[in-house]
């Protein structure tokens, strides 16, 4: 290869949707084909418009060396699932699972090959719009998800192969956003991150090694700086960690613009530079910016980047081909193109958006509505709009597969009901004119649904918010509800924790449906009306007003902890000192007992921790209730005395069980050195087990009172 060829293999480029090759905007990815100087194409999908281009690759370039489509995949392509935060309140691994085969199937077939997902940020900043992309606050829920995400769209490594992706079925994944992007302050996209050695460890790395350790093929770059150090300039993450400590042989891939925007952060001075820094740092591939292209072969003549990283990278980009199967089978069968979403796929994506679903507050069981009741009412801005998507849904799908309307799948689970609709208010926006139809429909029903939240727009990249409530009159509308004083339940849609103001005293009944995806309607009227029984938890921590941020469960204690009767103590003046609900928190149309949780042993050495000895938590769980219904068991530790501070609890197993009334089951953790030890500081951080107490909680939320203790000798 010559240096201008190696040089392409580093680069993608972004392509248009609807012009494919031959369209003016696409003449630059097809140029740089033909001539051998283009690796990848992103945002590009559909069999004919990637055979097309991949045969100027494959067939007119010096090499024919195949490229690789991107896409982000991020909850689905034709068949949208529940947003990833969504899918993370499920506590059911099984949830993101479909949501990755089925996405493989249908990209993969489509002509794209690699999915820009899972994201992994762990993030206390529900301003953040990114939170509705990733799973939440906590790092085990997030490792676990994210786990299971990387080995549903590329599926199980056996002993004849280790990049089981390369089938027709199947994607590589990217983990991204390598790493500490949810630490953005303020909650601003892009922002910087100040953080310590050990929080980057405890905190933010996990969910990455973790997926590694599932197979991921390649990571992302993150926007963020880390400590000062731009991520795609950061050699110590980069490198130091990502590639040598971890020994990841995989690729890693620039995020949009990421490498020219080194000279925005006030790294590099020039594009020569920033090409530079991100190359030698260990970034292998540079998406839409074109500095390593141009600039490299000046760069390697003049001894700034060597001859023995460029050719590094250009493995790990040439390996992810091979391993995708590129060189033998470059082009996809057109005829076999899936088209659309089918019955099976809709079925999942409904049964994923219901497990998902997390019951806030149920007063005096307003939930489930009955079936046989007279007449309902349907108000609020999101009851009759095919906006539930969420943030990054596959354009495609917004066009052509938008959700179905909870208006429509209540009258079709209510078929005796006199079903009447008013908007109230508009998603956004001050105009209160139409809540009077609204409120003359409530008082005319046996039950309101009051369906409101964000727009799909409103989370996700680029949009961070500074005000949580819900946008525009819609709290207005709530309340004009309430004050009829008939029966009435809400229905949340949203991308993010919220602040549920004064309206929540009032409400009977609330139903964090999140941005449920392609079946929406029909998973909120499952839930509604009993079909299925909510067994979701949340997995962030909803604030009871901006101001509180950040709260979140997995929080260090200080030397003046919360005192009611105290003043000199750690807390607001105005406000309690607990969320207004919690991690893990959730109800269900049943109750459950949670027995006290036994250890196999009640003392274990530090020493043997450390060689691969375990111990078990075990804990009774009951379903004292009159239904069938499903609880979430969560398993807490809290290290009592450490040499460095530690949160006050950290969640280190759950398992969302499924109870008929009477019915139990003894649910067993297994806890090793990974739960009961953690990173320090020094120098670049280090892993430890420490002699000391150990307390044990176990219970359905992050405020579990069950609790036993372990001493490590």
């Amino acid at each position: 290869m010559t240096v201008e060829e190696k040089l392409g293999q580093l680069q993608q480029l972004p392509w248009t949707y609807d012009t494919g090759p031959g369209g003016g905007d696409t003449k630059e990815a097809e140029d740089a084909a033909r001539a051998g100087k283009l690796s990848s194409v992103l945002s590009i999908y559909g069999a004919k418009s990637t055979n097309a281009l991949q045969r100027i690759a494959v067939e007119e370039s010096r090499l024919g060396i195949p490229l690789v489509f991107g896409l982000d995949v991020i909850h689905g392509f034709w068949t949208t699932f529940p947003i990833p935060l969504a899918q993370a309140a499920s506590f059911d691994p099984d949830v993101t699972r479909a949501d990755g085969e089925v996405s493989a199937k249908e990209a993969r077939s489509n002509g794209v090959h690699w999915t820009f997902a899972p994201a992994m940020d762990v993030t206390h900043e529900p301003r953040w719009g990114r939170v509705a992309e990733g799973n939440g606050e906590d790092p085990y829920l997030t490792s676990v998800f994210a786990a299971a995400k990387v080995r549903a769209y590329q599926g199980d490594a056996d002993g004849e192969s280790s990049a089981p992706y390369r089938a027709k079925d199947r994607v590589a994944a990217c983990a991204k956003h390598f790493v500490a992007y949810g630490g953005a302050e303020g909650g601003r996209d892009y922002n910087t991150v100040d953080v310590s050695e050990s929080r980057l460890r405890n905190l933010y790395l996990p969910p990455f090694k973790a997926a590694l350790e599932a197979g991921a093929a390649t990571v992302m770059a993150s926007f963020n700086t880390i400590s000062g150090v731009p991520a795609h300039g950061n050699t110590h993450t980069l490198t130091d960690i990502l590639k040598k400590e971890w020994d990841f042989d995989g690729m890693v891939v620039s995020d949009w613009t990421g490498v020219q925007e080194l000279i925005a952060h006030g790294f590099a001075e020039d594009g020569a530079a920033a090409a530079r820094l991100a190359l030698n740092a260990g970034v292998d591939m540079e998406m839409t910016s074109t500095n390593l292209v141009r600039h490299g072969k000046k760069l390697l003549r003049d001894g700034r980047i060597g001859e023995r990283r460029l050719d590094d990278a250009v493995a790990r980009v040439l390996r992810l081909k091979f391993d995708l199967g590129l060189f033998e089978n470059p082009y996809v069968d057109e005829d076999d193109a899936v088209a659309g979403p089918t019955a099976a796929t809709r079925r999942a994506a409904r049964t994923a958006a219901a497990r998902s679903m997390v019951l806030l507050k149920n007063k005096g069981k307003a939930l489930p509505l009955k079936r046989s009741v007279g007449s309902i009412a349907v108000v609020g801005p999101f009851a009759d709009s095919g906006d539930l998507l969420g943030t990054w849904s596959f354009p495609g799908a917004i066009e052509k597969y938008p959700s179905v309307k909870v208006l429509d799948a209540v009258e079709r689970a209510a078929p005796g009901a006199k079903v009447t609709y008013a908007r109230g208010v508009d998603p956004e926006g001050g105009d209160t004119g139409g809540i009077g139809k609204a409120v003359a429909a409530a008082k005319a029903a046996d039950v309101t649904v009051v369906v409101v939240g964000e727009p799909s727009a409103m989370s996700g990249e680029a949009a961070a918010r500074s005000d949580l409530s819900l946008p525009g009159a819609q709290e207005k509308l709530v309340k004009a509800i309430a004050a009829t004083g008939r029966p009435f339940v809400v229905v949340l849609v949203n991308g993010r924790p919220l602040t549920i103001g004064d309206w929540l005293d009032s409400a009977p009944a609330v139903l964090e449906a999140w941005h449920p995806g392609i079946e929406a309607g029909n998973a909120i009227a499952d839930v509604l009306f009993g079909e299925v029984a909510p067994g979701g938890k949340l997995p962030v921590s909803f604030p009871r007003a901006v101001g509180q941020i950040p709260i979140h469960y997995n929080h260090e204690s200080t030397g003046r902890p919360y005192d009611a009767d105290n003043k000199y103590t750690s807390k607001y003046l105005d406000l309690p000192p607990d969320p207004q609900f919690p991690f893990g928190h959730g109800l269900s149309y049943t109750t459950f007992e949670i027995g006290a949780p036994r250890l196999s042993r009640e003392r274990v050495s530090a020493d043997a921790l450390r060689e691969g000895d375990t111990l078990e938590v075990s804990v009774r769980v009951t379903n004292t209730g009159e239904r069938e219904g499903d609880e979430v068991v969560q398993l807490y530790v809290h290290d009592v005395a450490a040499s460095l501070t530690q949160p006050v609890r950290r969640l280190r197993g759950f398992r969302r069980v499924t109870l008929g009334p009477g019915g139990s089951r003894t649910v067993r953790f297994r806890l090793g050195a990974a739960d009961l030890g953690f990173w320090t500081n020094a120098p670049h951080g280090e892993f430890t087990v420490e002699e000391g107490t150990v307390d044990l909680y176990v219970g359905d939320s992050s405020a579990a009172k069950g609790r036993t203790t372990l001493t490590i000798t």
